[in-house]
């Protein structure tokens, strides 16, 4: 039996971001497409995680990418319209019981984007 991963994103002028919160995962495929995001791995466990989210606006697929911690994996997805803010990462107006706003990661945009600069710069490196 899957299950979804619990989720946390937040918004960026440039960058839409996914925290996929599975420590120490292992097969772990992401597939970004324009309009939505397919996510799976599986945990130490052998629990299988599964998680598909319809996107609230066309992103960059390209200009995408994701990178994989003991704790999680994180997706950062480069907006087709930088500068828009996105009230909600899922197409659909409803809020899955798995997923939620990253408190801590979201941020006035003032003066954000050279923060936001060396955070992707700082994930390209690894």
């Amino acid at each position: 039996p899957r299950q979804p991963a619990k989720t946390l994103w937040y918004d960026r002028p440039r960058y839409v971001y996914l925290e996929f919160c599975v420590e120490d995962s292992t097969d772990v495929k992401v597939i970004i497409e324009d309009h939505r995001l397919v996510f799976s791995c599986k945990n130490a466990d052998g629990v299988e995680f599964y998680n598909e989210i319809n996107l609230y606006a066309r992103v960059n697929s390209k200009d995408s990418r994701e990178k994989r911690s003991d704790r999680s994996i994180t997706c950062f997805m480069r907006k087709w319209k930088e500068k828009v803010a996105w009230p909600r990462i899922t197409k659909e107006n409803i809020k899955p019981a798995w997923l939620s706003v990253d408190f801590d990661n979201w941020r006035d945009w003032e003066g954000d984007e050279e923060v936001e600069r060396a955070m992707v710069e700082q994930y390209a490196e690894v």
